[in-house]
């Protein structure tokens, strides 16, 4: 294990990377309180309801002006080899927070986090089989973009990102095979998160918009893979830590594909959009999730000291467990659109 390459940290990789994650706090939450207070806010980015959202009032889309900056300046000092990262995750931030403002087509989107996914993996290879990078290279793609389709609720994303940042720093800093600089990346993206969820938790003052939401997306899949390339964490540790988020997007997304409907389009059938409008709320649906995730993060770290066979039937058994709980919110919603006062 390696000192905490900021020299006027203490020398406890644990301290150091409470002392990161609350400097990004404290960080992101001044940026995003300043740009409340002189309203540019409103001015940066807008989010105006329609009929799919489950808000009614205009509110900023400015989460990634707290989040990414901070997050991209804390990671060049504490872990200057993953540039690369940073470097990506600045420039999807970029391009986003163009497609906030203006609309870009879908086909320069995906360019976009295709270019970045794929040079952070073509000039870092893992030593894996080419078709084995190709699969890790899709799942991260994917990742961005559910990142952006699971931004509806408030506190949702923003909590989801500081619980699985955290989840990652915890198995980077205490993890069979420790890695300091990791650790406090992901310790830095965490923190960050915090800051905005400050002003996001219901009821939300800003959401996080694409600026914030696609960079999100992209570090958790590239802090997964760094960890998964430097030996810090098996290739299903990031997965387990985000199981809730994939799970819905990916469910979602496939249940829309076979009834033959647009997917990009924006609509309400997420699980975590029926659970708020069955009732539960904005806050309510946020801390169901929250304990969700946070069940999913401890049992992922507990794994890591497992056997190959124990870490796969953990795996196994946290998808039957995410699998039940989506049940449950589908028979519940069943019950409740067949109710005579039921609202298209």
């Amino acid at each position: 294990m390696t000192r905490p390459p900021l020299p006027f940290l203490i020398d406890s990789p644990w301290t150091s990377a409470a002392v990161v994650a609350a400097l990004a706090l404290v960080a992101s939450a001044l940026i995003l309180a300043v740009l409340l207070k002189t309203g540019l806010a409103w001015r940066l980015a807008t989010d105006i309801p329609n009929d799919r959202s489950l808000h009614t009032r205009p509110t900023p889309r400015i989460g990634g002006w707290g989040i990414v900056p901070v997050a991209v300046i804390a990671m060049l000092i504490v872990a200057p080899s993953m540039w690369l990262v940073v470097a990506g995750a600045a420039f999807l931030s970029a391009v986003s927070q163009i497609d906030d403002r203006r609309d870009l087509p879908a086909r320069v989107r995906f360019a976009a986090h295709l270019l970045a996914v794929a040079v952070l993996i073509v000039l870092n290879p893992a030593p894996v089989p080419w078709w084995a990078l190709a699969a890790v290279g899709f799942l991260m793609l994917w990742l961005v973009n559910l990142y952006n389709f699971m931004d509806g609720a408030d506190g949702l994303a923003g909590g989801m990102a500081l619980f699985g940042f955290g989840g990652y720093a915890a198995a980077a800093l205490a993890g069979p095979v420790p890695q300091i600089d990791l650790g406090l990346a992901s310790a830095a993206v965490a923190g960050a998160a915090a800051g905005f969820l400050l002003f996001n938790f219901h009821p939300a003052r800003i959401f996080l918009g694409d600026s914030g939401s696609i960079p999100l997306g992209f570090l958790a899949g590239a802090l997964g893979y760094w960890g998964w390339l430097k030996g810090t964490w098996p290739v299903w540790f990031p997965a387990l830590v985000f199981t809730p988020f994939i799970a819905d997007a990916s469910v979602t997304l496939l249940r829309r594909l076979m009834r033959g409907e647009k997917f990009w389009q924006a609509h309400r059938e997420h699980y975590y959009q029926r659970m708020v409008r069955l009732g539960m709320g904005h806050a309510r649906t946020a801390l169901a999730w929250y304990l969700l995730m946070l069940a999913g993060i401890m049992l992922a770290n507990l794994a890591l000291g497992f056997p190959p066979v124990g870490q796969w039937c953990a795996v196994a058994g946290w998808a039957i467990v995410v699998a039940a709980a989506g049940a449950v919110v589908d028979v519940s919603w069943r019950r409740h659109q067949s109710l005579p006062s039921e609202q298209p």
